[in-house]
């Protein structure tokens, strides 16, 4: 057995720091390394011809004899949509729990993939799975999907807590709570490093519970007097399920449209993630079958996305459906940063086309998936952990956080920057910020 003082341990983020999306974070202790997530983001405006950007996966190819696993905390595309190029040069086993699997076997179905090339392995909160130089702990949390979790990388210097993407919500639309509880045993063990969500660190109080919005969805359908179409994200499960059943109360009819959330709406009804009554879901091609007052579409298209069934309807390009005079559009979403210009162009061409749209701006259609200042707040004081590593956010965001981390007492909180391909690993980090010292954490 080594000395305690003879393990190394690195914390490494490939993305997800000084960004929105990109999400990735390898663990390596002594001679093993864990990654967390492996999402993608969006092209920046001088980004021209190029259509998805992933992380720069040359540290791992580099030490791939390393590389025990992926650790999956959710099914959102910032965290899963680089997978199937990964894949290609680091095919590992990848764990997550049953719904994320899901929607990853869609992605790799869409690649050409062979599931059976793949090593997936399904675990619920409360799991752990063992190597030689750590456990990997799953915990429950809330967020603005079903089946998410945060990790406890148990190590031999203590445990280090990752809460990825995650809010207090203790009214969930699915499932139990957050676990808070266990967030509470882990800090009276002794947290060793805490990387917790900061991409709400600026806004002050609690984010709103998801059940929120259904009560918004409930009054517009109740009102509108033709078809009410809801674009949102295709993975955003429980957005849909608050569809479904204000639609099922006003005895609507639930049409789908986009490749990704007809995939996805039929992987979940499979797995019994989504709840919808015996005869609700029909075919675009039965839409003229039914009273424009007894239809709701829900579709993609809540970024903007020019290939979108929703951005093709704005546009009247669309092969099966267009907007008619009177229709009511919901955006059910949040604009990413980059993204505002496509959506308000898609709004000014709904506008044109006749239908009343109902965006973010002016009604409670969206609620976001991620913990406010007091949430980050209760997460600190729950572990109090060693040390404080912000993640998940542009670097506005890191540095609220880590002025929250302060503000609670805590000493060693660390501001970095992402790993971007500089060189041999050992040599210093491009640049990190100790919030105490305001000193390079190397």
């Amino acid at each position: 057995m080594k000395k305690k003082q003879e393990h190394r341990i690195r914390i490494i983020p490939l993305g997800g720091l000084n960004e929105i999306g990109k999400n990735m974070l390898v663990i390596e202790v002594n001679d093993e390394i864990v990654v967390i997530d492996c999402g993608l983001a969006f092209p920046e405006d001088e980004m021209l011809g190029i259509d998805l950007v992933i992380p720069d996966i040359s540290y791992l190819i580099k030490n791939k004899e390393k590389v025990r696993a992926l650790i999956l905390t959710h099914g959102h595309e910032d965290h899963i949509g680089a997978i199937p190029y990964v894949l290609r040069d680091l095919n590992i086993p990848i764990y997550g729990t049953k719904l994320t699997l899901g929607l990853v076997e869609i992605k790799l179905i869409e690649f050409g993939i062979d599931l059976n090339s793949v090593k997936l392995f399904t675990v619920r909160a409360g799991d752990v799975i063992s190597f030689n130089n750590m456990r990997i702990e799953f915990i429950r949390t809330t967020h603005s999907i079903a089946d998410s979790v945060a990790v406890a990388i148990h190590t031999p210097l203590g445990p280090i807590v990752h809460t990825g993407d995650f809010k207090v919500d203790f009214t969930p639309i699915e499932g139990e709570p957050i676990d808070l509880i266990r967030f509470a045993e882990l800090g009276k063990q002794g947290v060793l490093a805490l990387l917790c969500d900061s991409t709400n660190a600026e806004r002050p109080g609690f984010t709103l519970s998801e059940k929120t919005v259904g009560a918004t969805f409930d009054r517009i359908f109740s009102q509108a007097q033709g078809r009410v179409i809801v674009a949102t994200f295709s993975s955003h499960i429980h957005r849909v399920q608050q569809v479904i059943n204000s639609a099922e109360k006003q005895g609507r009819k639930i049409c789908v449209l986009g490749r990704s959330m007809v995939n996805v709406v039929n992987k979940a009804l499979e797995l019994g993630y989504l709840k919808m009554p015996d005869g609700m879901l029909i075919d675009v091609d039965e839409l003229d079958n039914y009273p424009l007052n007894k239809i709701v579409l829900i579709t993609t298209g809540s970024q903007g996305e020019p290939m979108s069934a929703l951005s093709r309807m704005a546009s009247a390009e669309h092969k099966k459906v267009g907007i008619i005079p009177g229709d009511v559009v919901i955006i059910s979403a949040t604009p990413i940063p980059g993204n505002e210009k496509f959506v308000n162009r898609v709004i000014n061409d709904l506008f044109r086309q006749g239908a009343q749209v109902i965006y973010e701006d002016i009604d409670d259609i969206h609620v976001s998936g991620h913990a406010c200042q007091e949430e980050i707040k209760l997460i600190h004081n729950l572990t109090k952990p060693k040390y404080s590593i912000p993640v998940h956010g542009e670097f506005k965001h890191l540095i609220h956080h880590a002025k929250l981390a302060m503000e609670l007492g805590e000493k060693n909180v660390f501001v970095l920057e992402k790993w971007e391909g500089f060189g041999d690993y050992k040599r210093r980090c491009k640049g990190c910020w100790n919030g105490a010292s305001r000193e390079c954490a190397c």
